[in-house]
């Protein structure tokens, strides 16, 4: 599944020896190689530790801090395309603060809240990671990311195929959940992977595309047999997007000619895979199910709707929202909405951040996929995904999901680089075209 989205080398080390305040490479001595060997494999295992979210701690987080620790002492800085993200983060946990403060004698809200502070903060390591030596080190974390989608992926597969006796490990609601509690994030984890392996073979940088395709194969159909609505429409939309991106900055005919066809070709292999699996019993129940547009939960005063028409009204009375977590004290359940869970945990300073984040966020990434640059192929696959996830906020809570603050500092860590690219001497920078 190797793929490299842009092209390195001489040239992107003279930019990056270019760089105000670039540090210069230390090759040739053994013990620094060897250091920097053991950060990329911690990296490696950092990003790919992200499917497991069989409970709220995980190897992820296992490993995070040895590997941040590394990353810190091996010189990686804050530039200034990402102190904006620094600066909402803050603010926004700033906001979720104050609100728990009349709570502290709370556990589960204290936890939560420390939670949600570690996360930020991986977010904000990962916009500093990738702000230097970014085309390398994207490949590296997305290769990560996308062999964790594929192993996530054929297990559940496995489980919902019921092929080992272990299938609630995998299996959950009559549906594939992988290396997650939940269907519903085993389907969204995926599609990040999905958008990489489908970039390399659109744009013909993938060294192994049966390796590509295979894992290809194994990831759309852990999505499809998650069963998940908002895995569906939101891969449905990274896809569109992120083809069209490819389609519209290519200034090569043969190139576009290739996505048209590969697309038109995907389509075609897409809805026969789709009749095949709809053809078992058991598939097609469980789609026509899935495929309504509210459940049984969405409905009613008492159900996922009415709490937020409920809640939403309760929340324009409280200018520090109801405390972190509190929602679910009062209703029974979690927001599913992650726009007015901010409302609710962080107060109106809380619900307003989150949204300019949102928003800043989207700019940045509609920025960097338009705007020519060395860095522009790894948005392309990168943005698709996340914004998936901030359209799926609107039904689903993410505030707490890991991969999602790690694809937050891969959109501003390419911004940070994009600038610095642009300050660069003429000499020194390229265009992808």
């Amino acid at each position: 599944m190797a793929h490299t989205a842009a092209p390195e080398g001489a040239l992107q080390g003279a930019f990056q020896r270019a760089l105000p305040g670039a540090r210069p490479a230390a090759p040739g001595i053994p013990l620094l190689a060897a250091i920097h060997g053991l950060a990329k494999a911690l990296l490696a295992a950092f990003v790919f530790f992200a499917c497991f979210a069989f409970s709220d701690t995980s190897p992820y987080d296992a490993v995070a801090l040895p590997t941040m620790l590394l990353w810190l002492c091996l010189g990686v800085r804050l530039r200034r395309g990402a102190v904006p993200l620094l600066g909402l983060l803050l603010l926004y946990l700033t906001a979720i603060i104050i609100a728990l403060l009349p709570y502290l004698d709370e556990a589960f809200p204290v936890t939560w809240t420390v939670q949600l502070v570690y996360l930020c903060i991986t977010g904000i390591f990962f916009a500093m990671l990738f702000s230097d030596d970014t085309q390398a080190r994207m490949e590296v974390a997305l290769k990560a990311y996308t062999a964790s989608c594929v192993f996530s992926a054929a297990l559940g597969i496995v489980g919902y195929l019921q092929w080992l006796g272990i299938e609630d490990l995998f299996y959950k609601y009559d549906r594939a959940s992988g290396t997650f509690q939940d269907p519903n994030v085993f389907g969204s984890f995926l599609t990040l992977g999905a958008l990489y392996l489908m970039h390399g073979l659109l744009t013909a940088t993938t060294r192994r595309p049966l390796l590509s395709l295979t894992g290809l194969l194994i990831i759309l159909a852990g999505i499809f047999l998650s069963f998940s609505r908002g895995s569906w429409g939101g891969t449905l939309v990274a896809v569109v997007l992120m083809v069209g991106s490819v389609y519209a900055t290519s200034a090569s005919a043969r190139l576009r000619r290739r996505i048209v066809l590969l697309t038109l070709a995907t389509l075609v292999l897409g809805v026969i895979a789709v009749a095949a699996l709809l053809s078992v019993e058991h598939v097609h129940k469980m789609f026509e199910i899935r495929a309504s547009m509210t459940q049984d939960y969405d409905r009613g005063e008492t159900g996922r709707f009415g709490n937020q028409i409920h809640g939403m009204a309760m929340l324009l009375e409280r200018p520090f929202g109801m405390g972190p977590m509190h929602w679910r004290l009062i209703f029974g359940l979690e927001p599913h909405n992650s726009y007015i869970g901010s409302f609710a945990n962080g107060g109106w300073l809380g619900g307003a951040v989150f949204l300019g984040l949102v928003l800043a966020t989207g700019f940045v990434g509609f920025r960097l996929m338009v705007r020519p640059s060395p860095f522009r192929a790894h948005a392309q696959i990168v943005w698709p995904a996340l914004l998936m996830f901030f359209l799926q906020a609107v039904q689903i809570d993410i505030e707490k999901w890991r991969h999602v603050y790690m694809m937050l500092g891969m959109v501003w860590g390419l911004e940070a680089a994009r600038l610095a690219w642009r300050a660069a001497p003429e000499g020194a920078r390229r265009h992808d075209g």
